[in-house]
Formats: structure tokens, sequence, C-alpha cells
């Protein structure tokens, strides 16, 4: 006995496929569905004197945000938003933003200040050397 396919199986299969493929567009894991490659290790990302206190600089090409909350005091994180894989897009007011759904995560430790975003901006490591800031 074979079973033939109904119209209603063949548009209810086709729908879900189309869904799963449009919700496997995020990667929920890391925050970025972006495959391209990141920056090496050791590239100079900018000076110690570039990055305003209470502020920070966003470095698209590496998805890499660097703040200074306190002098002296420089922090790297993802520029990767996680909610929805947007690329960050401003520093102001002690906030770093996000342009897509309006998430904002704290200059001192990533951590999400404004939703719809539920997890922090992930660290990452940066060295700093005199007046260099690099990717570690």
């Amino acid at each position: 006995m074979t079973h033939r396919s109904t119209r209603r199986t063949v548009i209810l299969a086709t729908g879900a496929s189309a869904l799963l493929a449009g919700c496997s567009k995020y990667d929920s894991g890391s925050g970025s569905s972006d495959s391209s490659p990141r920056a090496s290790s050791g590239q100079q990302l900018t000076t110690t004197g570039a990055v305003p206190v209470g502020g920070g600089m966003i470095f698209k090409d590496q998805k890499v945000v660097v703040t200074q909350p306190a002098k002296g005091d420089f922090k790297a994180f993802s520029a990767v938003c996680t909610h929805q894989g947007c690329l960050v897009d401003k520093v102001a007011n002690g906030t770093i933003d996000c342009p897509c759904h309006g998430s904002r995560f704290s200059v001192e430790d990533g951590a999400v200040k404004n939703g719809p975003a539920t997890r922090p901006l992930p660290a990452e490591k940066i060295t700093v050397e005199g007046n260099s800031i690099r990717l570690a």
C-alpha cells in the first residue's frame, strides 16, 4: 500500500521548510550568523588616546567594540548584538547601541541596559601596551 501525498501535506511541508530556513538565519549560540573572518590576534585596533573616556569605538571589520569606562580602563566586547546578530553602531551616554531593535549594552561590562536583547555582549580579549590597543 503506497501513501499518496495530498495537496494539504505538500503545502504544510513546504511552509514548515520555509519557516525553519528563515529561523536558522540567526545563530542563537554566538549571536552572529556572519561567517566572515575575524581580525587576527595581535592586530592593532587603535591608540589609547583615540578612545573617549566614558565612551568607545566600534571596529566593524573586526566586529569589536573597545570602551574606556574610566580613565585608563579599557574593555572590549563583541560588536554583534546578542538579540538578532546586527552590528552595533554607536557608543554614547555610557551604552553601546544596536540600531536594529534598540538594544543597549553597558560600556563597563557589556550587560544589557535596554532590551529586547537578554544576553550581554561577550567580552573580547585585548592588550594595552603603551599607547597601543591590540586584539589579544
